[in-house]
């Protein structure tokens, strides 16, 4: 047998795996995947871009050997250069904004490149703005060459060449939605270009930042946000638009609390970029409502980056991003009730069924209210299904008393009136509204109106209960 053994760690770049969200999305009939970036050597997506910049500069003549290369990076750029120029043996010089993070700062010192901060709130073409300093140094320190992932060609050609080709063959040719955030724009422009070659009708959805040209176009005001890496206050090159079918706008809030999900229930650590493009991937997931589809989300980075950001309370307190939480949908419900009592997702009776049966069934899964369908078979919702009534154990029990030969009747002759439906997508609060309004009980239904589930006042409590725990749901 061959030894497996890589030259060097620049040969790690890429071939990174497609991963279901099989908990998140677990409510979602359409599966979600995710490309999975930040098992690239330097943790994220831009270690491609990094080796491709600088091998195009080499073929080109414009790094000399020992140069100086000059990048304005949000970080991510800076590390895949940091480790092509350790191997490669040139001088980096990474310029950033003052909001990233101490983590990524940290991480390019400690592969050698040298660290400058610029302020974040200014505007791009102001002396002090990253961009510009970027440009400065290039111009005053002898021999040096900026790659400029903006304006690089080899920024989205990478993503053309590999990174998309790669997500084709990984899901089989089955995608037929693509989400990612939008920064530099090299990533969903090349893969996108990618993608549509092999399948036209591909749809390729960009999550963006709220204050951001992309998605406010000519009505642009630029606003301060916090999540880094995505997001522009100009046009660069390296984004073709024309490429991008749809485009989700995404607050800073929304991202980070979706990033903290994926790391605590998936098990993957992304930082707020990731967490962006997973809600985006999650508002088309809905949406389409297809399980025949494949939407597959492209994870930027790691969240080891953002340890004293977003993974840190205190700074999310600090911030406001912990005093409310995002909803959660009725069908979350629905699910961790199955889990956790290891019951089928719906249960109930036929009008046609006997009383006894009804009592059976009620004993059998220790549950004291039943939905009664007609066209069904009592533990599945079918097509033809629809609710007639509803066995409760407080009014069979008064009747069984007066008059036991009830248990050999029908249901039909003993049911109370339907309980009230609410969709599967409907938010958890409009569940509470309904039961401490006083129903029962609710019977949740797809979008065809088919009965999937039903939940109960002590089944919002004990979801409330597990995941306020978790720092993920608010009344």
């Amino acid at each position: 047998m061959p030894a497996e053994i890589l030259e060097t760690i620049l040969d790690t770049v890429g071939n990174t795996p497609l991963v279901r969200l099989s908990r998140l999305a677990d409510t979602i009939r359409t599966p979600v995947v995710a490309k999975v970036e930040s098992l690239n050597p330097g943790g994220s997506v831009k270690d491609r871009v990094g080796l491709a910049m600088v091998e195009a500069a080499e073929r080109a003549g414009d790094l000399k050997p020992g140069a100086t290369i000059v990048e304005p990076t949000s970080g991510n750029t800076g590390t895949g250069l940091a480790i092509a120029a350790a191997l490669k043996g040139y001088r980096l010089v990474c310029v950033m904004p003052d909001k990233m993070s101490s983590e990524k700062i940290a991480l390019l010192r400690a592969y050698g490149a040298e660290v400058v901060i610029c302020p974040t709130a200014v505007p791009r073409e102001s002396p002090q703005s990253y961009y510009s300093v970027a440009e400065r140094l290039a111009r005053e320190i002898p021999g040096a060459y900026q790659p400029n992932q903006y304006f690089n060609a080899a920024n989205p050609a990478i993503h053309e060449a590999t990174t998309g080709p790669e997500i084709w063959r990984q899901s089989d040719g089955r995608i037929t939605h693509f989400v990612a955030g939008m920064g530099t724009g090299g990533t969903i422009t090349g893969v996108g270009r990618a993608l549509k070659k092999q399948n036209p009708s591909v749809q390729v959805v960009g999550a963006d930042p709220v204050g951001s040209i992309y998605s406010a176009g000519a009505n642009f005001t630029p606003k301060i946000y916090k999540v880094e890496g995505i997001g522009e206050d100009f046009l660069p090159s390296t984004m073709d638009l024309a490429i991008v079918d749809r485009i989700e706008v995404v607050d800073d809030k929304e991202s980070f609390l979706m990033a903290r999900r994926l790391t605590r229930e998936e098990g993957i650590l992304v930082g707020g970029s990731g967490g962006s493009a997973v809600v985006a991937a999650m508002r088309v997931a809905r949406e389409i409502d297809n399980p025949e589809a494949l939407v597959v989300v492209l994870i930027p980075d790691t969240g080891r980056n953002y340890l004293s950001k977003i993974y840190s309370e205190e700074w999310m307190r600090a911030n406001g991003y912990l005093e409310q939480f995002p909803a959660h949908s009725v069908g979350e419900v629905v699910s961790q009730r199955a889990h956790e009592n290891r019951l089928p997702p719906f249960v109930g009776v036929q009008a046609r069924d006997t009383v006894r049966a009804a009592i059976d069934t009620m004993q059998q899964y220790g549950i004291s209210q039943l939905p009664v369908v007609e066209g069904a078979d009592g533990m599945e919702g079918a097509d033809d299904s629809r609710m007639v009534g509803s066995i409760q154990e407080r009014t069979l029990l008064d009747r069984v008393y007066r008059d036991p030969s009830l248990v050999e009747s029908s249901v039909g002759a003993a049911m109370d009136p339907p309980f009230p439906t609410i969709g599967h997508n409907a938010d958890m609060d409009e569940a509470f509204d309904l039961l401490l309004g006083g129903a029962p009980a609710l019977v949740v239904t797809d979008r065809g109106e088919r009965p999937v589930g039903m939940i109960t006042k002590l089944d919002l409590l004990e979801f409330v209960s597990k995941h306020s725990r978790r720092g993920h749901v608010h009344r």
